[in-house]
């Protein structure tokens, strides 16, 4: 097997072109690392090509920090909810959303906008705020 060929990227080959690397650790999100990875790398682009493997590997641990995140949302917007003293229909309410919006975000059966979230995260910040944004719009 060779170990070098041409990028696909940036078309340079040989030198500058695509290495092999292998048993490497990856760094996925600037925070969690996946190891043994082997793959192509450009040594003039930087573009990394995945084993078949390893490809495997990074998207289960992708998925993995996924539904964390999702889990970490979901406990932050019942936190701050119950902070405020809200029931799931006023936070739904609130936020412009059906009756059991909120409750299916809890559960993760949902994915809220992001501006659900900051709307919330503000609020866990300066809950006095919660007044304001609850009174109807003046038209």
């Amino acid at each position: 097997m060779s170990h070098s060929r041409q990028c696909l990227e940036c078309g340079r080959q040989g030198s500058a072109g695509m290495h092999r690397f292998e048993g490497e650790t990856l760094l996925l999100d600037g925070r969690h690392t996946i190891d043994s990875m082997s793959g192509w790398r450009c040594s003039s682009c930087g573009v990394e090509e995945l084993d078949s493997d390893s490809l495997q590997q990074f998207a289960a641990a992708s998925d993995a920090l996924v539904l964390a995140e999702r889990k970490a949302q979901q406990a932050e917007l019942r936190r701050i909810r119950r902070k405020l003293k809200l029931t799931q229909r006023q936070a739904a309410e609130l936020t412009g959303g059906g009756h059991n919006a909120f409750s299916r975000y809890e559960r993760g059966e949902a994915q809220p906008m992001p501006a659900v979230i900051n709307l919330f995260r503000l609020l866990d910040r300066h809950p006095e705020l919660l007044k304001e944004v609850s009174k109807p719009a003046a038209m």
